[in-house]
């Protein structure tokens, strides 16, 4: 890989006058796409284990996954599929999942990951948004019905024929592909893996050959503070890059032919999955492991010492459950020597208890967002425990960071507080056909503003402070609260509602619906969690709902949210 004159390595002395920080640039940056990346592993380490799915027992050599990958890009050029079409992946963490993220990489089919939580309004918002012309998803998990949930925005899908779908609500979609059972409309990934025969191959090689590593390749949903998600567009540079600085920064490159394995108890339809998952298996050779379809702490446990997995990936909710487990103290988890925590806010309890009682003392923590793909900040496995512990590490080569005054617009001093803003390879090439939207969080000079709060000390280390807007982040889930008011004003006996976020010890925050009812009707939080159910995500609906007369408001009439906040938490005493 790269000699030691290529290490990126903690600061020694301070390197910045005012919070603007540049990261190195002597590491080269990548101009490859994910389909060469995962080739040229496959050179380096054929028989090494790449996927492991602990549940489904699904096992995968880099060739294995190789000779798969190339058989699902001609299927999926076979059914119809071309470059630039998107494909929406919608379900748990299946090898399929993987197998998809990087079979579109390879025919230049763009890859929308789907969150497997979805029910049919946001399906159908998604589906719609981006044009997907294909859908991928199991038919059932847990209580996720998923070709039922499709059914109710696609009535036509049971009387089609597989890739011959007309709906009326969703005009791009004519594919459906199911993973498992054979249902009506649909190919069955079987079929799809067998379609591509020899000039299926031969146009596969010909796509290859067009693609460039600027293309788009990956569209992530995220929420939108109006209600309606938003789709960050990442390109084949953007994902590999990061892939590589983050495996740089976790010193996988040192470990020789060493073999490193990783336990994934993190969703793969999330960034910190897919790219710091996934594609720094296909960039370094490290095993990615994946301990259950959704996470289970005592799975993810499990995973590690079954597995003998050196690295852990996580949430700062992951890792507090996985703490939690009763026979905790039954893991063998000696193979473990470090890991990343990232997703949302760290406390630096849980930090110290993860270091002293997993034994990972190469810990880091990792700080991003969906839009920088996703990693900006990240620790050094040689940074102190104060270090580790109050800060997101420090800024990632090729990428520039500045804390702005909000009021004046100007670059705060060192150690004040203002807003997070990067620049670099790392930002999205925006969001998908929404200019509007793209403009208001990209400057002119390609300066992406984050919307956190931030201070920067002399030697570049970064420390999160807070959130310019409300948004709440419940176990590592990104949730805007104007997204789960406009829903709650369609109940018929709600007046006004305000949504904040209260602490909790274990998913960090919480949902609280502050709710006024309309005059005359009565009304109980059962009644409201039942209307939420099965029409949003099961992760916006709020943990506490309390009735009010009125909120605490500013002179001019505007709802203070951060008393309102701080109301609620003492009245829920969290």
């Amino acid at each position: 890989f790269y000699s030691a004159l290529h290490i990126d390595s903690p600061p020694t002395t301070p390197i910045a006058t005012n919070s603007y920080i540049r990261g190195v640039t002597h590491i080269p940056l990548l101009t490859k796409t994910m389909g060469q990346c995962l080739e040229e592993t496959v050179h380096r380490f054929p028989d090494r284990e790449a996927l492991v799915f602990c549940q489904d027992g699904v096992r995968k050599t880099f060739a294995q996954f190789m000779q798969d990958v190339d058989q699902a890009a001609a299927g999926l050029l076979a059914i119809g599929l071309k470059k630039g079409d998107r494909l929406g992946m919608w379900g748990p963490n299946k090898y399929e999942w993987a197998l998809m993220q990087f079979a579109t990489a390879q025919a230049g089919i763009i890859l929308v990951s789907v969150n497997p939580a979805y029910q049919a309004q946001e399906l159908e918002f998604v589906i719609k948004k981006v044009g997907c012309k294909a859908l991928v998803f199991p038919t059932q998990f847990k209580t996720q019905r998923y070709y039922e949930i499709l059914k109710q925005v696609c009535p036509e899908l049971e009387k089609s024929s597989p890739g011959g779908i007309k709906s009326k609500r969703l005009p791009d979609l004519s594919i459906v592909i199911t993973l498992d059972s054979k249902l009506p409309g649909t190919f069955q990934m079987s079929e799809v893996l067998q379609a591509g025969d020899s000039s299926h191959m031969k146009q596969l090689r010909e796509v290859q050959r067009t693609l460039s590593c600027d293309e788009p390749i990956n569209i992530q949903f995220t929420s939108g503070t109006t209600g309606s998600p938003k789709g960050a567009t990442l390109s084949h540079r953007n994902v590999v890059n990061n892939a590589n600085l983050i495996g740089l920064r976790m010193r996988l490159d040192q470990r020789g032919l060493e073999e490193s394995r990783s336990a994934l108890p993190v969703p793969l339809y999330h960034c910190l999955g897919s790219v710091g998952g996934c594609m720094v298996m296909a960039l370094h050779g490290t095993s990615a492991v994946f301990s259950s379809s959704s996470f289970e702490g005592k799975a993810a446990l499990e995973s590690v010492a079954q597995e003998k997995c050196s690295l852990l990936l996580g949430t700062p909710t992951m890792f507090i459950d996985m703490l939690a487990q009763p026979d905790f103290d039954s893991y063998d988890l000696s193979s473990l020597r470090g890991g990343v925590i990232a997703g949302s806010p760290v406390p630096p309890e849980i930090m110290k208890k993860i270091m002293l009682k997993m034994k990972m003392q190469e810990m880091v923590v990792a700080y991003g967002t969906t839009e920088n793909s996703p990693v900006t900040f990240m620790g050094f496995p040689e940074d102190s425990i104060s270090q580790r512990t109050e800060t997101v590490g420090c800024i990632f080569p090729h990428t520039e960071a500045k804390i702005e005054n909000p009021e004046t617009g100007e670059i705060a001093p060192l150690n004040s507080p203002g807003e997070l803003h990067i620049r670099g390879y790392c930002v999205m090439l925006g969001y998908w056909e929404d200019p509007s939207k793209t403009r208001e969080v990209i400057t002119e000079d390609r300066w992406y503003k984050t919307g956190d709060m931030a201070v920067l000390d002399e030697y570049g280390y970064c420390k999160i402070v807070g959130r310019c807007k409300d948004m709440i982040i419940r176990g590592g889930e990104n949730i805007y609260p104007a997204e789960i008011e406009q829903f709650l004003h369609t109940h018929p006996k709600i007046e006004e509602v305000q949504v904040v976020g209260v602490k909790d010890e274990r998913m960090g925050e919480e949902i609280c619906a502050c709710i006024r009812v309309k005059s005359g009707q009565e009304c109980t939080a059962e009644e409201i969690k039942a209307f939420c159910k099965g029409k949003i995500s099961h992760f916006k609906i709020p943990r506490y709902i309390v009735f009010m007369q009125n909120y605490p408001l500013t002179v001019s009439g505007k709802i203070q949210k951060y008393k309102l906040r701080e109301q609620m938490e003492k009245q829920l005493r969290v």
